[in-house]
């Protein structure tokens, strides 16, 4: 399960909303094993694109060197669907290479007549995809 504040959650929702109709991409990172997310880092989508998303590649550098610097890790890697479901696309699991971290997806569309936008949470390891609970809090304990 991923548990998160309803300040991040609504972070990731914010950055998701503001860069539609391209989507939006970012990390959570947390102290390194802790599992715990702390840090928003919203990243720019160097595709700049409605249907992909890609990190800059130095951002995405500088972003792993400052997080090994601060000993963090990942611990949600984020990005916006904006005309489907959150859910994970075969371009998306193939480029999953963090099997520790939450994959949370936001889409912008309203896909399912529940709202304005879905917020979901994955696990993604060696291809599988586990959809994960999402608990938000006011603040961890």
């Amino acid at each position: 399960m991923l548990t998160l504040t309803k300040v991040l959650h609504d972070q990731i929702v914010e950055h998701a909303r503001q860069d539609h109709p391209d989507e939006a991409c970012g990390v959570v990172a947390g102290p390194a094993g802790t599992g715990r997310p702390e840090r928003f880092i919203p990243m720019l989508n160097a595709a700049r694109s409605p249907t992909f998303y890609e990190f800059d590649s130095s951002d995405l550098l500088r972003l792993y060197r400052e997080m090994d610097d601060r000993d963090e890790e990942p611990v949600i890697i984020y990005h916006s669907h904006t005309a489907t479901e959150a859910y994970p696309s075969r371009t998306d699991i193939s480029y999953a290479n963090e099997p520790g971290a939450h994959y949370v997806l936001v889409s912008t569309a309203d896909t399912d007549d529940a709202g304005p936008f879905q917020f979901r949470s994955f696990r993604i390891v060696d291809g599988v995809v586990t959809e994960e609970d999402v608990e938000v809090v006011a603040e961890y304990p």
